[in-house]
């Protein structure tokens, strides 16, 4: 059967799959819309947290930046699990504790003020919605290359399909469907990754093949990976970092805390009956992720290997000079896979010195020795630009494994984007309906009314968020990162003091939440733009990029939620403790006792 076809078959039939299990598990009320009526059990709920926890960062754009960055690229790895471990051991059992369905519920009742509550619903509205913008671009970079469409209209797709199951299902809609988006997923990525590290190491399990050698060689596909990314003038793939070791630190911790304050995966603790399903499901979820997190660094050595293989064909494996002049192929001969993802703008030629051959090379490199081989082969610059996305997605077509695996990719890169998109949606949808319209604005408002508002509030949040999308910041990963560092500068430490800090205050924590996300947000602003809007950067006034001890904007995150506890805890001195009633119920939650079942939501 023909590519196409089979790609349209597969994804048909999952798309299918998850708008049937939607409108199925329909939510009837505002217990289940919100929470799934707490009676999913542990280890659904673990591949559901795995599937809103997995997004199109991890599927797509994480594995495309380590092969771009090589050990640097690990951070996202150390960043986003350790975060997951932080999240399950020392915030969710005590927020499931707490009873409350959401974050800023929780601030509100913990600080004992409505304002304190408006603040988190601030600043989750704008983690979720950066959040979103990197899963939209996942799903236009996916549909773009798979439907044969603009990535424009690839967007517009992903809306329609997310608006879908989303406003129907639910809590309760989207828990299952994002089971089967798991099984999905995980299938697509670990399937293909089995292939490629039986033909280019001979070994079936990719994480062992990573440290193998070579079919055929007694050197190691790490090894000669190495040598053959130096020859082309890039930093060696086995210990470059991303912008020197402090950066590397802070953009890890970052993303660590980051993924502690996030608000779409803390709810998913309030779908299992009691608190000892809660750590149970965290438990499984935490196996589900390592399943893809483990692959992850194979699938970017063995996809950057091949790219190069394919355009410099016996560089890797019969060890000929790359700078010959019949060492890179010509552009007419490209395999049909590039023309392909030429087709969606992701992969681009130009040919700088008119040989008609593709030169792949780093041409900004610092090493006057390379610089002079380049010329002397007669290059006159980098000919070839891969966008970091398409790494995973074209990884398949690269090793020309079967159709019906190009096409499981396909549906897999598309399942961990929407289910995502769906989680934050229910987390956005969920603060506006419940956290402002019923806890501030209009406290008598009806259930049914109330659902009607969620579910409005959602449709706007998509339309937003796919509007952002065809402008992206940056690559999938990079715009997720910047998400997590408002998460990580604004809520993480509201959340953290709430549970450890008795005698934090309602003033401390609000001061703290909006000094955390302004100094965030300015830096971030300074240099992709208000709200992102391209032409609107600022950075010269923060005195050039990078200008804070030389951090990237996606690792700011880190510092402002130093910032963030500083205020938090000087306001703290300088105003009245908490009421008694507040500090008794922290001391209560901190009792490691089991909890009954979840209530409504109240």
């Amino acid at each position: 059967m023909e590519l196409q076809t089979t790609i349209y078959l597969v994804v048909g039939f999952t798309f299918s799959l998850y708008i049937g299990i939607a409108l199925w598990a329909r939510a009837g009320s505002t217990s289940e819309f919100y929470a799934a009526g707490g009676q999913v059990p542990p280890v659904m709920n673990g591949m559901a947290t795995a599937a809103d926890w997995m997004s199109a960062a991890s599927f797509i754009s994480m594995a495309g930046l380590i092969s771009n960055m090589g050990y640097g690229g690990g951070l996202f790895l150390m960043g986003w699990t350790g975060g997951y471990v932080l999240l399950a051991m020392l915030l969710a059992p005590y927020l499931r504790k707490f009873g409350k369905f959401t974050v800023p519920q929780f601030i509100g009742d913990r600080f004992y003020s409505k304002s304190a509550s408006t603040v988190a619903v601030a600043c989750l509205l704008t983690a979720s919605i950066t959040y979103i913008i990197g899963q939209m671009t996942g799903v236009g970079v996916a549909f773009s290359r798979f439907l044969g469409v603009s990535s424009e209209t690839g967007i517009y797709v992903g809306m329609g399909i997310v608006f879908l199951y989303a406003v129907f299902g639910g809590m309760k809609g989207i828990t299952y469907t994002q089971v089967a988006q798991y099984i999905v997923l995980i299938a697509a990525y670990i399937i293909p990754a089995i292939f490629i590290s039986i033909q280019l190491t001979g070994n079936p399990i990719p994480q062992l093949g990573l440290g193998s050698s070579l079919s055929g060689h007694d050197i190691s596909l790490l090894a000669t990976l190495d040598k053959v990314v130096t020859d082309l003038g890039f930093p060696k793939y086995t210990t470059s970092d991303a912008g020197g070791m402090l950066n590397m630190f802070v953009y890890t911790l970052s993303l660590m805390i980051g993924t502690a304050g996030l608000p779409h995966v803390i709810m998913r603790f309030f779908t299992v009956p009691t608190v000892a399903a809660a750590r149970s499901s965290a438990g499984w979820a935490l196996v589900f992720i390592a399943l893809l997190y483990t692959t992850a660094p194979a699938v970017a050595a063995m996809a950057r290997t091949n790219l190069i293989r394919t355009i410099t064909p016996g560089v890797v494996m019969e060890n000929k000079d790359p700078y010959a002049a019949d060492s890179q192929i010509v552009y007419d001969e490209r395999p049909d896979w590039m023309k392909r993802w030429e087709k969606t703008g992701l992969l681009k030629w130009e040919d700088k010195n008119g040989d008609g051959r593709i030169q792949y090379y780093n041409d900004k490199s610092k090493s006057e020795a390379f610089k002079a081989k380049a010329a002397e082969a007669g290059w006159k610059g980098n000919e070839l630009t891969v966008n970091a996305d398409i790494i995973v997605l074209a990884n398949p077509e690269i090793a020309l494994l079967p159709n019906w695996v190009i096409a499981l990719v396909a549906a897999g890169g598309l399942a961990a984007a929407l289910s995502t998109a769906a989680g934050l949606l229910m987390a956005i949808s969920a603060a506006v309906s419940h956290d402002l319209i019923k806890n501030v604005f209009v406290p008598d408002i009806s259930e049914k009314n109330e659902l009607l508002a969620g579910k409005i509030s959602m449709a706007v949040a998509i339309v937003i968020s796919g509007y952002l999308g065809l402008n992206p910041p940056g690559f999938a990963a990079g715009t997720v990162a910047l998400a997590f560092g408002i998460a990580a500068s604004s809520l993480f430490p509201a959340i953290m003091m709430g549970i450890f800090s008795k005698k934090m205050n309602k003033e401390g924590a609000m001061c703290g939440m909006l000094a955390g996300l302004f100094i965030t947000l300015f830096y971030v602003f300074a240099h992709k733009g208000i709200f992102f809007i391209k032409g609107t950067e600022y950075v010269d006034l923060i005195g050039g990029p990078n200008s804070f001890f030389g951090i990237t904007p996606e690792a700011f995150g880190a510092i402002g939620a130093l910032f963030n506890f500083i205020v938090a805890f000087v306001v703290d001195k300088m105003t009245p403790e908490p009421p008694e009633h507040i500090q008794a119920m922290v001391e209560a939650v901190r009792i490691p006792r089991g909890s009954g079942a979840v209530h409504g939501a109240h």
